[in-house]
């Protein structure tokens, strides 16, 4: 089973009440057990809702509110909901495919707190749990065969 971000596979869940449709992710759920998720929605918060980047390990919107309640609860609830739908399924969570540079799902790199569009080194909060658990992370950049061994 993997955990893919909702929006790639077409769900309206972004901040800007938008999706990131990627083709090779949703070719990739057709054949695969998969979980889609939007961790910010899980925690709470709309879709749209103003952005969010993590300053000083806090998710900060851009308006100044701190969501990092939101953000940690989210991580979690998907965190649970996975674990459970393996477990039932009788599978493995055998990786994840989330969103680059998200402050929920982005893995390695993520935006700078500064709202320019910056990086800097860092992970978002789903990531920061999943990879404490031992689960690969891939984002829609990175060379999916690193998690798939399969080609595609």
């Amino acid at each position: 089973m993997f955990i893919i971000s909702a929006c790639f596979l077409g769900e309206n869940c972004k901040y800007d009440g938008g999706n990131n449709t990627t083709e090779w992710i949703t070719d990739f759920a057709k054949r695969h057990s998969h979980l889609a998720v939007c961790p910010e929605m899980a925690g709470g918060l709309p879709a749209p809702r103003p952005s969010v980047e993590i300053i000083d390990g806090k998710a900060v919107n851009k308006e100044g509110l701190d969501v990092t309640a939101e953000f940690k609860k989210g991580a979690a609830l998907v965190w649970e909901d996975i674990q459970k739908q393996a477990a039932e399924l009788g599978e493995e969570i055998e990786g994840a495919i989330l969103k680059a540079k998200s402050p929920s799902c982005g893995s390695d790199l993520i935006y700078d707190g500064t709202f320019s569009h910056k990086t800097v080194v860092g992970d978002g909060f789903l990531v920061q749990l999943l990879k404490k658990n031992g689960i690969k992370v891939i984002n829609e950049n990175d060379n999916k065969e690193d998690l798939l061994n399969e080609e595609l």
